[in-house]
């Protein structure tokens, strides 16, 4: 990444996600990087026998995600959670079930994205983007005691057919269960092969592309994930 003079990195002491901070000069300012990530080839863990942990036996670092957060209401979705989920199977069964419902129930497209748009509002509006479907999936998670939190990264097209639109950033989720964190996307809602992790947080706002402390305008950006064959030699 090409950044300007005075920059640092720092990992953030919350959540374990490296960050830098730059002093960026006045006028237009560009930030790029890119990377080779070595992958298995696997698409994300199936564990459908993996149980919900009583939260009295919760190790203190997952207590957080159970709370609310700037994007996830759990004061205004505990009882609609209940009554949805109240008589599904505990632990994976659950997670699952939480998915299959965010997933049929918001209607994908960028025209319904805004910054500031929470699980509350997406559970009302049945519409939304990656991190809305995200959000509301955490929420109902966390109102049902499962660990849940926010995660962010890149997602390309290995293993299904290329999308219509331009690549852009991806939201999904980890709850904690039988001791793990396991990766669930009800966006998607399958099993998806190449997932790049970013960052980890309580939602969005843990893990936004930037943080600036002044007037700014971004002007654009894109995302490009894509298969590399590796060649070996032998």
């Amino acid at each position: 990444m090409r950044v300007p003079r005075h920059s640092r990195g720092f990992t953030n002491i919350n959540y374990g996600n490296w960050c830098s901070r730059i002093v960026a000069p006045k006028g237009q300012i560009k930030l790029f990087t890119d990377a080779l990530i070595r992958d298995d080839g696997k698409p994300d863990k199936v564990v459908q026998q993996a149980k919900q942990t009583p939260v009295e036996n919760l190790p203190d670092d997952a207590l957080l995600y159970l709370l609310g957060s700037r994007y996830c209401e759990t004061d205004l979705l505990s009882e609609i959670a209940w009554q949805l989920f109240g008589k599904a199977s505990d632990g994976w069964a659950r997670v699952e079930a939480i998915c299959n419902f965010v997933n049929r129930h918001i209607a994908f497209g960028y025209q319904y994205a805004r910054p500031t748009k929470t699980a509350w509002e997406a559970f009302q509006e049945r519409t939304g983007v990656c991190r809305d479907y995200a959000h509301l999936a955490i929420t109902f998670c966390r109102c049902m005691n499962i660990p849940a939190r926010y995660c962010t990264g890149y997602l390309g097209d290995i293993g299904i057919p290329p999308p219509n639109s331009p690549m852009d950033f991806a939201g999904w989720f980890e709850a904690y269960l039988d001791g793990y964190w396991y990766t669930f996307d009800p966006r998607n809602n399958t099993p998806r092969i190449g997932r790049v992790l970013i960052a980890r947080g309580r939602d969005a706002a843990d893990v936004a592309i930037s943080s600036t402390f002044g007037p700014n305008t971004l002007v654009s950006f894109k995302v490009s994930t894509d298969e590399v064959n590796e060649m070996r030699s032998t």
